[in-house]
C-alpha cells in the first residue's frame, strides 16, 4: 500500500510569497498615501505695486473654485506656495525657480504682467512643470514658446484689441492715435487693434509710448490735442489705467476726442476713476452686464466670500480652478500622470462666467470679446464685438509629450 505524500511549503517558498504580500500592500499603502498628501500649487502673482489689486482678485477666483468644490480637486486636497512676483521680470525665473526648485510645486500658476510670464513660460518649459497663466496675454508664450505644459485661461492682448479696431472704424473714426506702455502687453494691444482698424479701413496716424510702469502723462496729452485725431485707443491697468482715464479727462480731451482701450483700461479700477470713466467703451471677454445663472451665481459667491464685486481677474482666477479640476478629476488627482492630464485639459469645455469657451491648437481660450460701456459702476455688455475669436498664435510649432 503506497501512500502519496504532500510536500510542505519550504521557507522558501514561504518568504516568496510573504515578500508578494508585503509588495502589494506597500503599493497600496503607496498608492493611499500619494492619495492623501496634497497637491502643491505655485501662486506667482503681484502682491504689492501697480498690480496688486489684479493679483489678489486672481488669487480669490482661484480659491473660490476650490471651496465650491469642497476644498479638493481630483479628489486632492491643496497647499499653496506664494511668491509675489512685484511685476519685475528680472526676478521671474529666480522667483519661478524658488517654487519649481525649492518648493516641489505640482502646478504654477501666474501671472499679470506679461515680461514676468515670459519668465515664468522659460522656467515651466526646462522642466517640464505644469503652467495656467491666469492673466499675462504675450503672445509669445503661446506662439513660439509654446509647449504642452503650458496653458491660458485668459486672453491674448491681441485677442481684446482686435475687434476694438473694427468697431471704432465701423464708426467713421478712421484717423487714431494710440498711446500705451512700452511693453509686450501694450505693444501687442496696439498691434491687435492697429490691425483690425486697418482691415476695416482706418490707420493709425500716431503711435505714442510710455515706460513702464510710469504714469505722467501730460506732455502725451498734450501731444493728443494738437494731432485732433478722430479718437484715441489706449492699453493701460490698473493703478496706471485710473491715473491715464483722469488725466484725460482733465486735460479736457473726453469732450472732445473719444477714447476706446482694451477693456483693462476700466476693469476692476472703476469706483477709482469716477466721473471720468464714464461713457468709456472697451472690449474684453467678460462684462458686467452678461445675464446668465451662471455668472449671476457667481457673482452672488464671490461677493459673499470676499465682501467685493467680482471682475475680470476674478473670472480668470476662477476658471483656471475649472481648468485644473477637469484635468486633475481626469486622472484621480494624480499628478505623475502628466499626459493623460494635459490630453483632458486640451478637450475641456469651461462653462464659465463670460461664457463657455475651448482651448485651441496653442492652448489659448476661444471666446466671445464684449463691447462694454461704462455706466454707474460697471462695465455694461452692449454687445458682441467679435464671436468665437481665436488668437492666431503665430509661430506656435506644439510638440506632443
Amino acid at each position: 500500500m503506497s501512500t502519496t505524500h504532500r510536500p510542505a511549503k519550504g521557507r522558501r517558498d514561504f518568504l516568496k510569497a510573504a515578500g508578494c504580500l508585503t509588495t502589494a500592500a506597500l503599493l497600496r499603502r503607496g498608492f493611499a498615501w500619494a492619495q492623501a498628501s496634497k497637491i502643491k500649487i505655485g501662486l506667482m502673482l503681484p502682491y504689492t505695486g501697480t498690480y496688486a489689486a489684479l493679483g489678489s482678485a486672481i488669487t480669490n477666483g482661484f480659491k473660490l473654485t476650490i471651496a465650491e468644490r469642497g476644498g479638493k480637486l481630483g479628489g486632492r486636497e491643496l497647499e499653496y506656495f506664494t511668491v509675489d512676483d512685484e511685476s519685475d521680470p528680472a526676478k521671474a525665473p529666480e522667483n519661478t525657480n524658488r517654487l519649481v526648485q525649492r518648493d516641489k510645486v505640482d502646478v504654477l500658476i501666474g501671472t499679470v504682467h506679461s515680461g514676468v510670464a515670459l519668465g515664468m513660460v522659460k522656467i515651466a518649459r526646462e522642466t517640464g512643470t505644469l503652467l495656467i497663466i491666469p492673466n499675462a496675454g504675450a503672445a509669445a508664450a503661446t506662439g513660439e514658446l509654446c509647449a504642452p505644459n503650458i496653458f491660458r485661461t485668459s486672453f491674448t492682448n491681441w485677442q481684446t484689441g482686435y475687434p476694438m479696431g473694427k468697431v471704432v472704424a465701423e464708426r467713421g473714426l478712421k484717423n487714431v492715435v494710440t498711446i500705451t506702455w512700452k511693453y509686450a502687453a501694450g505693444e501687442e494691444s496696439v498691434g491687435g487693434f492697429s490691425e483690425g482698424l486697418t482691415k476695416a479701413g482706418g490707420k493709425v496716424v500716431k503711435e505714442l509710448w510710455v515706460p513702464f510702469p510710469q504714469v505722467e502723462f501730460q506732455a502725451l496729452l498734450t501731444q493728443i490735442a494738437s494731432l485732433k485725431p478722430d479718437a484715441v485707443y489706449t492699453f493701460f491697468a490698473g493703478a496706471g489705467a485710473v491715473k491715464f482715464v483722469k488725466d484725460f479727462a482733465a486735460a479736457g480731451l473726453k469732450a472732445k476726442i473719444p477714447l476706446f482701450g482694451s477693456g483693462f483700461l476700466t476693469d476692476g479700477v472703476l469706483e477709482a476713476q469716477g466721473e471720468a470713466a464714464q461713457g468709456l467703451e472697451t472690449t474684453l471677454h467678460y462684462g458686467d452686464g452678461i445675464d446668465t445663472p451662471r455668472n449671476k451665481a457667481f457673482r452672488d459667491s464671490y461677493a459673499k466670500a470676499y465682501k467685493s464685486e467680482a471682475d475680470v481677474y476674478a473670472v480668470q482666477g476662477y476658471d483656471t480652478g475649472l481648468l485644473l479640476g477637469v484635468g486633475l478629476d481626469a486622472v484621480r488627482g494624480d499628478v505623475s500622470k502628466k499626459h493623460e492630464l494635459i490630453a483632458m485639459l486640451e478637450k475641456a469645455r469651461i462653462d464659465s462666467p463670460r461664457g463657455a469657451w475651448t482651448l485651441s491648437r496653442a492652448h489659448n481660450p476661444i471666446q466671445d470679446i464684449y463691447l462694454r460701456k461704462v455706466v454707474g459702476t460697471q462695465n455694461k455688455v452692449i454687445g458682441v464685438a467679435h464671436k468665437s475669436l481665436e488668437d492666431p498664435a503665430h509661430g506656435c510649432n506644439m510638440k506632443k509629450t
